[in-house]
């Protein structure tokens, strides 16, 4: 993903469990709760008794929706997804395990967020099936912030250390790799 290259489509928070999504323009993101105003934030979302990093913020790809309502014919809006944030522009499968920034939300990628039976019971017949592999991703919120619609979605690059190259022996026979910038290894 290049730099600016997907962005905030949507934004869809429910205050209960199977409650109808709600979009908004803006949403306060807060680390260990979720998304100000959601089922989830308030832990009484269907899932919220079940342990585990990923329940702070789903979110999909506008283009996953629009290729399931054309290759069969299953058609939602994109709050009846039930994910917080429809994005658009970006490959969401690909920030599994990866920090990246939502506006000046930073996020780390937990797991993909395939479609159950419940979402299709909620929705219409060929949910499920449509959405297979690109269901979208469940996302842990790092920094507190405000996400708002039209907000870029940008991969963060770790920062590299210096290059390194095998170096000398310590007495005890051990190998140390020191730095290609001349600083001692330690």
């Amino acid at each position: 993903m290049s730099r600016g290259a997907g962005e905030v489509a949507t934004i869809h928070i429910s205050p209960e469990a199977e409650g109808a999504m709600r979009s908004v323009r803006t949403v306060r993101a807060v680390p260990g709760r979720g998304l100000e105003g959601d089922r989830y934030f308030r832990a009484v979302g269907t899932y919220s008794d079940r342990p585990g990093a990923g329940r702070e913020v789903t979110l999909i790809e506008l283009e996953a929706i629009e290729a399931m309502a054309r290759d069969s014919e299953a058609q939602i809006a994109p709050g009846d997804a039930r994910r917080n944030v429809v994005t658009r522009g970006v490959a969401l499968n690909h920030l599994v395990g990866r920090e990246f920034r939502v506006g000046d939300v930073r996020m780390r990628g937990v797991r993909l967020c395939e479609p159950c039976s419940h979402l299709e019971s909620l929705t219409r017949r060929g949910v499920l099936e449509g959405l297979v592999h690109r269901g979208g991703l469940r996302a842990q919120i790092l920094t507190e912030g405000d996400i708002h619609v039209g907000d870029p979605i940008e991969l963060i690059f770790p920062t590299r250390a210096p290059p390194c190259h095998a170096g000398a022996s310590d007495r005890d026979g051990t190998r140390r790799v020191r730095p290609m910038d001349g600083t001692p290894a330690r």
